[in-house]
């Protein structure tokens, strides 16, 4: 994040004030003006037809006398601070309130024209040049019997609406100061609680676009920046983790690849300089086509991963009896038994188990089991396979007498490469892959393996399939 964005928000903070104090001066000013006028108007003209139909009306019919007029008409001035003038219907001014004597008193208004507001209710200007400042000016007509006998003309200099606009802008301004200020505190809160954690973010993916994902984000809060903070410091082990993983992958499959092929070379060159004699030939022949195997069966087992790293495996699913698969897979050991002295024990559930699953990859997942547990049992040793039913899954296990597995290595053997250093010297030519692909498969189906073992006591292997539709 460049740091004008941060200039940018500061620049839309001082351009919002000056656009509003100068929208308040402006069209504030103007809508409070006009405000101002409709308002006064109003007030001045209920007044005058308060006083022209409920009191004037007597003077003409003489209930009333001129002096007593006048005292209302000094009240009047004092209330509404303006001048006012009471005349006949010609417009001659029958008496007269003024609040200065810096003007003379008329006797008589000419161009006296009581409908000149037309439809409004007051007029604006200085009333005929009668004022020498702006008045605003409400005429309300004395009616005595329906007939119109006179007028009531109220004048407000238009300075009061002024100092009411002036002191309503007052107020407008000083708000408007107060919440501006406090809207600082919201930039603030952009600039600590946003703005500096996401370039901490943004740092952050600069690091990592580099390689150095050691580095982590110190943001903490309970929220979506802090989440996604998280988000990415998980990423960032996620990613070390694969690479740690991805060297130590190359680096087995370096020396799985590299150690066979050694092998073969050295016998091969010993053999063609004449370092092995012929009469022993067929010795290490048989030793050069064990390593290509060990090569063969890496290459296969390094392509069947690849086949589940690479797209969703699509399993071949039917029905077919588990129990066949068992016995198909236990045979092909058959050789390796009789070498070993070992025996393997079939203990089924019922003679016929129908289960729904990809039979090739099953037996896949039986063989890798099966090889395992005679790679690290003894002589002389049984294994047994079992099956058993409930709740609509079909379970085998796979156990034998053997090394066992050390409890903190049971949570690794489904890595790739993975071999206890108990395997190591019985493992000669396994590749580290099988119980991954096993995993993989299982995984494949959506079923579960797990194992049991104890170290020289041996291990089970246990998995789940659905049983036959």
């Amino acid at each position: 994040m460049r740091s004008t964005l941060y200039l940018k928000f500061a620049f839309i903070y001082i351009a919002f004030g000056f656009l509003s104090i100068f929208t308040i001066a402006t069209l504030g000013s103007e809508l409070i003006t006009t405000h101002g006028e409709k308002s006064a108007g109003a007030e001045l003209y209920r007044e005058a037809n308060l006083i022209a139909c409920e009191y004037l009306p007597g003077y003409f019919t003489k209930s009333i006398h001129a002096s007593d007029v006048q005292i209302q008409l000094n009240g009047m001035r004092t209330h509404l601070n303006s001048d006012i003038w009471f005349t006949d219907a010609e417009g001659n001014v029958l008496c007269n309130s003024r609040r200065t004597s810096s003007s003379p008193d008329p006797e008589n208004i000419e161009h006296f024209n009581p409908a000149e507001a037309g439809n409004s209710q007051y007029l604006l200007g200085n009333y005929h040049e009668y004022f020498p400042e702006k008045v605003i000016t409400v005429i309300a007509p004395v009616t005595e019997g329906f007939i119109t006998r006179g007028y009531l003309l109220i004048h407000k200099p238009y300075e009061s609406i002024l100092e009411e606009r002036h002191d309503i802008l007052k107020l407008l301004y000083i708000i408007f100061l107060v919440i501006y200020f406090l809207s600082f505190s919201i930039l603030l809160g952009i600039h600590f609680f946003v703005y500096r954690p996401l370039r901490k973010i943004t740092e952050a993916a600069k690091q990592y676009a580099s390689g150095n994902l050691e580095h982590e984000i110190q943001v903490n809060t309970e929220d979506e920046i802090g989440y996604l903070s998280a988000s990415l410091n998980y990423m960032s082990s996620q990613i070390r983790d694969m690479n740690d993983y991805e060297k130590k992958f190359i680096a087995n499959v370096s020396h799985d690849f590299r150690s066979p092929l050694t092998s073969i070379k050295g016998y091969v060159n010993a053999m063609a300089d004449g370092t092995i004699p012929v009469e022993l030939y067929e010795k290490y022949l048989k030793i050069i086509l064990f390593e290509t195997e060990r090569l063969t069966d890496l290459t296969q087992d390094l392509l069947t991963l690849n086949e589940f790293d690479t797209k969703e495996l699509l399993l071949d699913k039917s029905n077919f009896d588990i129990h066949e698969a068992i016995r198909n897979t236990a045979a092909s050991f058959e050789g390796t038994c009789t070498t070993k002295k070992i025996s393997i024990e079939l203990i089924f559930a019922s003679k016929i188990l129908m289960v729904y699953a990809d039979k090739r990859k099953i037996q896949q997942v039986l063989y890798n089991l099966l090889d395992n547990a005679i790679k690290f049992s003894h002589a002389d040793s049984n294994i047994s396979i079992e099956t058993t039913e409930r709740s609509g899954k079909v379970f085998v296990s796979v156990k034998d007498s053997g090394i066992g597995i050390p409890k903190k290595s049971l949570n690794q053997i489904w890595e790739r490469f993975y071999k206890t250093d108990l395997s190591r010297g019985k493992d000669k030519k396994g590749t580290g892959l099988g119980l991954a692909i096993v995993k993989e498969i299982m995984k494949a189906h959506g079923e579960n393996i797990n194992v049991v073992s104890t170290e020289g006591v041996g291990s089970e292997f246990i998995f789940s399939l659905p049983a036959s539709r």
